[in-house]
């Protein structure tokens, strides 16, 4: 069984990297298939319960309020269209749903309040609940926490060294304080990056070494490809090549084999074909629906077939167990909370 590190150099993880792709893929894919459950791929559904407006301004992002993208700015959702949602999601496959808000960080008023009721709503359909909402201090993860929440997406998105290039409006530790805040409320840690941003394979290399020499891995790991927006300072980027991804899943997969490494950002530009290297190289996890908050996804008919194609099953909620929650969160039904 492959020893999980929390020690690797980026001498180690660049010679990784940069070994020849079948090597890296045969390597990735043998680590991947010590776990009996190598086929099953988590499937996600992401949806923006609060569009626009971001105060931010990362570079490759629609939702900045600095840039002209043509992103219409919405309020936050109605609890009642969020479960609607959810429960399309799940029929869709979905075991998890995601709710992102375009915020710079968590602020405790009615809004965030009702963020917690959709919480409590969505765990008690069955489905492990993660939220994007940026910024969280210790009290309101933990208050995240106690509504039920699953797992929290805060991604470090490119190196620290590179960060600067991609945002100034928050700091790299800014990142890593958020994500200590969550690791302490004991929800688990989603984290993970873009390529295709302009930065180098060390900058990659760099940002999978920030997530591997953690205490403890991010339980998840969503690896996205740019999507370039009209209206961004990343609108011309060149579409990243589809084994640079593949050598970001193999790595990623190597050196965190335990961790859910997420086929993110950028399926609708892969063919099948593509997916299934993804596939092979240790992604054992994808979004499925529509829409990746602003940005085109595959719809989940495509995946189921490609899901069938490829042999692929999708793995059931709550596999690593229910979070520590009360018990009165746990015996909520739907009808509780709506």
């Amino acid at each position: 069984m492959t020893e999980v590190r929390y020690d690797w150099t980026q001498e180690e993880i660049s010679k990784i990297y940069h070994s020849p792709l079948l090597d890296l893929i045969f390597r990735a894919a043998t680590i991947h298939r010590e776990n009996e459950d190598y086929a099953e791929v988590q499937i996600s559904s992401l949806i923006s319960i609060k569009t626009g407006g971001c105060p931010e301004d990362c570079a490759y992002c629609p939702q900045a309020a600095r840039y002209n993208t043509g992103v219409d700015v919405h309020a936050i959702m109605p609890k009642e269209e969020v479960i609607a949602v959810a429960q399309k999601a799940k029929n869709g496959g979905a075991s998890r749903l995601c709710m992102g808000a375009a915020w710079r960080e968590v602020r405790d008023n009615r809004d965030f309040d009702k963020v917690i009721d959709m919480v409590k709503a969505v765990n008690a359909m069955d489905m492990e609940v993660c939220c994007t909402l940026g910024m969280l201090t210790e009290s309101q993860a933990q208050r995240l926490a106690d509504a039920g929440l699953y797992a929290y997406n805060h991604n470090l998105d490119t190196s620290e060294d590179d960060y600067k290039r991609i945002i100034t409006t928050r700091t790299y530790d800014d990142r890593l304080q958020t994500l200590d805040h969550v690791r302490k409320a004991k929800i688990s840690v989603c984290s993970g990056g873009i390529i295709g941003l302009g930065e180098t394979a060390q900058d990659r290399i760099s940002m999978l070494k920030t997530l591997s020499n953690m205490p403890k891995h991010p339980e998840s790991v969503p690896i996205n490809a740019l999507v370039p927006v009209q209206g961004t300072p990343l609108a011309e980027q060149p579409r990243v090549s589809v084994w640079d991804m593949v050598r970001m899943i193999a790595t990623a997969r190597i050196i965190m084999p335990k961790t859910v490494v997420r086929l993110s950002a950028g399926r609708t530009e892969m063919s099948t074909v593509e997916q299934a290297m993804c596939f092979m190289a240790g992604a054992n996890s994808i979004f499925a629906g529509e829409k990746l908050l602003t940005t085109p996804n595959p719809s989940f008919d495509e995946d189921m077939a490609m899901f069938q194609l490829l042999g692929l099953t999708p793995r059931k909620a709550f596999k690593n167990g229910r979070p520590n929650v009360s018990k009165e969160i746990k015996e909520m039904s739907i009808n509780e909370v709506i």
